[in-house]
This record gives structure tokens, sequence and C-alpha cells, in this order.
């Protein structure tokens, strides 16, 4: 595995918050950012994937949103567990606005004017809202098993698969590091196709990279769920697009990589054969060179 090739940890001073990030390899190449989804480290964009990009002439740059892996975390002695955490009712610290200015807080940290901007699930509504917001820094959009940044609270039914979200939210884990674990692997397992199951060994070790309360937080998942955005919509989106989904994804529905794809004007969509809400090895190679590709138009 290429773990040795992540450069050490920095942060990217955003006010007062500070986002962790690191780079793959010595640098060089087209910039890409990978935007990780709801409340997992960068950690779990695989060393397989980044190692793909790579080869495809990409340079490499992960972060973890606020409240996630090594960013600062707001309210960290709030953790709960309970389902009303995550739906929650206090007010947010913080708006979409912000989660979106931290990646253009890493671009300016790492030295980039624009790049490749890569989402997976709620990555992908970051990265969707960072084209809208900082378009003269988007080179290319990549939005991954994610549904369209400006639905209604009405268009959740059609997008969403409810039933596995209220699983993961109400299960229970042991208190401490080996709960915590579980919890994250248990995701890992669920978010996988049956045609390409989770490499729990995989998993596990990503997991252990980069571990914190993750998916066991329901606090910073509901803050995040729940900041406002007051920016603009899909179709004022100009820069080249493309929408990526797993057929077998049991978290997004393609109802919405479809919808997205409508609405971005010249977005390409890819709906991937036998892959749920992950990335595994089965699809590296084509998902890099697509990303070139989008560029190289």
């Amino acid at each position: 595995m290429a773990t040795d090739l992540w450069s050490p940890t920095r942060f990217a001073a955003h006010g007062d918050v500070e986002i962790a990030y690191d780079r793959f390899g010595p640098g060089g190449g087209v910039p890409l950012l990978l935007v990780m989804g709801l409340a997992v480290s960068r950690c779990w964009w695989s060393d397989g994937l980044c190692q793909a990009f790579a080869d495809e002439g990409f340079d490499v740059v992960r972060y973890d949103q606020r409240d996630t892996g090594a960013s600062t975390r707001f309210r960290p002695g709030e953790r709960s567990g309970s389902f009303t955490a995550l739906l929650g009712t206090g007010t947010v610290p913080y708006t979409s606005e912000d989660v979106v200015d931290d990646a253009a807080a890493v671009l300016d940290a790492v030295g980039w004017d624009r790049a490749v901007v890569f989402g997976h699930s709620l990555g992908g509504i970051v990265a969707q809202r960072f084209a809208l917001r900082h378009p003269e820094r988007v080179l290319g959009l990549v939005s991954c098993d994610a549904p369209p940044s400006d639905m209604s609270w009405r268009d959740i039914p059609r997008y969403l698969h409810l039933g596995l979200a209220a699983r993961l939210a109400t299960k229970r884990y042991p208190e401490g590091h080996d709960g915590d674990v579980a919890a994250s692997l248990a995701v890992a397992k669920l978010m996988a196709s049956p045609a390409n199951p989770a490499d729990e060994d995989a998993a596990r070790e990503r997991i252990e990279r980069g571990l914190d309360a993750g998916p066991r937080d329901l606090t910073a998942l509901g803050r995040l769920l729940r900041a406002r955005w007051h920016g603009g919509r899909l179709r004022e989106i100009g820069a080249p697009t493309l929408v990526l989904h797993g057929q077998d994804d049991p978290v997004i529905r393609t109802a919405g990589a479809r919808a997205t794809a409508r609405a971005i004007p010249g977005a390409k969509l890819m709906v991937l054969d036998d892959l749920g809400h992950d990335l595994p090895p089965a699809c590296w190679k084509t998902v890099a060179a697509e990303t070139r590709r989008l560029v190289a138009a």
C-alpha cells in the first residue's frame, strides 16, 4: 500500500477553524481536491484510488471537513448517540457557506489557484456548492453518490433511502475505541454493494488510521446536515461536470444523481454497475480515467 506516500498532516486556517489535510506523493500534476462525506475522516479515501488518480497525472490533496477527523470540532463534549441528536433543534454555529469556504482555505494553504474538486456523498454536495460559490477556482467538478445540493426537504424521500439511515442512527455499540471501530466498520460494510463487498481488513486499516467518533457522533452529523445554504442553484454551474453514482447505492437513489446531472448544464452522468455508496477497487481505474477525461475535454 502507498500509506507512506502521504505527507504529514498539515492545517489550513479558516478564521478560528483549522482544517486538517494531507497530500499524496511528491506533488505536481493536475490539482485534485478530494472531499469526503458525512462525519468520516479523509482516511476513508483509499490509497489505491489515490494512486490511480496519481497515475492519471493528478496531484491529490484530501482534507477533513470541520466537525470531522483532525479538523476543528464544535462542542466536542456534546457528543450523543441518539437519533434525536441527528435531527437536532439547536442553532448550528456555522453555515454551509463556511463549510464550502473550508475547501477554499485548503486550496490557499496548498498554493493552488484552481483544482478539480471531487466530492463523495455529503462531500459531493460540498463540491457542487464550491462550484457555485467559487467558480473561478474550479477546473472540473465530480459529484459522486450525492443528491442535488439545491434539493428541498420535500425531495428527500425521492432521493434518499431513509430506512438505512435510520438503522445506522439507532444501532448501539460499546463505548470507547472498540465501539468506534465497530460502528465505522459496520458503516463500511453496509455501504458496499453485494457484488463488491467491503474488504474488512482494508476498511479497518483506514478506520484505525483516521479514527475519531465518526458515525457515532450524531450531534456533529446533525450540525453538518442542518447548516443552512444561502447560495445559488445547480443550473448556474459552468464547470465541466461528471456525476458518478453506484447502481446499488443503499443511501442515495439513482434519481438523485440523474436530477443533479439534468440540472447542471452539460454534465455527464455515469451510473456504475455493481457499486454501492463507496469506491471499491473494481472502479478505481475507471473513476480516475473518467476524472482525467473530464479535464482533458
